[in-house]
């Protein structure tokens, strides 16, 4: 950070990559290094993608019936229809407690279109994510709205944090890796929400094998009941970029026991490195 300020996603690979070598030459998995494994598994949530409320919900009942109890659905698109997926995926779909839906909108939402859609949802059992673009506009709905909130977007830099549990600005909070600029940030980001009793769903913006190693060492070095969800990247990609990689089972996934991230990468998908240091 002295040397290059900001560029998190730039150094997020260069993190991981040095935490991989530290874990190695500990021989130890990099959970065991993060804080140890708490739990056999971890439970994963399915992002469902935004399409027609009743091809969305029919998504959701494909992946519960792999196994899955936890549901993230996209919305942001209108009012009406967002209502109607939430509604008919809970009440339908999840007419069970077992299961968890989130309804991210993914700063989609003006306030007012949030306001309509948290009174004509309060009643479900839902959690809201990051309905609007900016911390202020998030906190103004969060305190409106009865249903367990979460802050996804908004939560970049451990001050962010910090304001957040000062504001009692959300129940949850989404730690993304690159987004922080690494595990070194995001490690300390989790830890600091451990003390101060804030669940999170660990995962990052998007990646491959490698990156669900990651998040795997990440989250399962965190104990069970701060970890409210997180997400198997490489389910959702038909390129494996790495050999060992965690995979899902019944809708969870395990941190490696190997040394460091426990994968091989696969230079013949990833190709020439652009620069090699010695």
């Amino acid at each position: 950070d002295l040397a290059l300020k900001g560029h998190p996603y730039i150094k997020s690979p260069i993190d991981m990559a040095c935490w991989d070598i530290l874990a190695k030459i500990s021989n130890l998995p990099l959970c065991m290094l993060l804080g140890g494994r708490f739990g056999d598994s971890v439970d994963l949530y399915r992002a469902i993608s935004q399409s027609p409320p009743k091809e969305m919900s029919e998504n959701v009942a494909r992946y519960r019936d792999e196994g899955y109890t936890k549901f993230q659905l996209k919305c942001g698109s209108t009012v009406y229809e967002d209502i109607k997926r939430i509604q008919l995926t809970r009440n339908h779909i999840l007419n069970d407690d077992k299961y968890v839906l989130v309804a991210d909108a993914n700063t989609g939402w003006l306030q007012h279109e949030a306001m309509l859609i948290i009174k004509h949802t309060q009643n479900e059992d839902v959690y809201i994510e990051e309905p609007c673009a900016s911390y202020k506009e998030n906190l103004a709905i969060r305190q409106k709205c009865s249903n367990p909130f979460i802050m996804d977007e908004c939560i970049d830099s451990i001050q962010q944090l910090i304001q957040l549990n000062n504001d009692f600005g959300a129940d949850c909070v989404n730690l993304k890796i690159s987004k922080l600029g690494g595990i070194t940030k995001a490690k300390e980001l989790r830890d600091l929400c451990i003390r101060l009793n804030i669940a999170m769903c660990i995962e990052d913006t998007w990646g491959g094998d490698i990156t669900t190693a990651a998040i795997a060492a990440l989250a399962h070095s965190t104990p069970q009941k701060y970890r409210f969800s997180s997400t198997d990247f490489n389910s959702y990609n038909t390129v494996c970029n790495a050999e060992g990689a965690p995979q899902r089972v019944n809708g969870t996934f395990k941190a490696s026991k190997e040394a460091g991230l426990g994968v091989q990468p696969r230079f013949d998908v990833l190709g020439e490195p652009v620069a090699v240091f010695k």
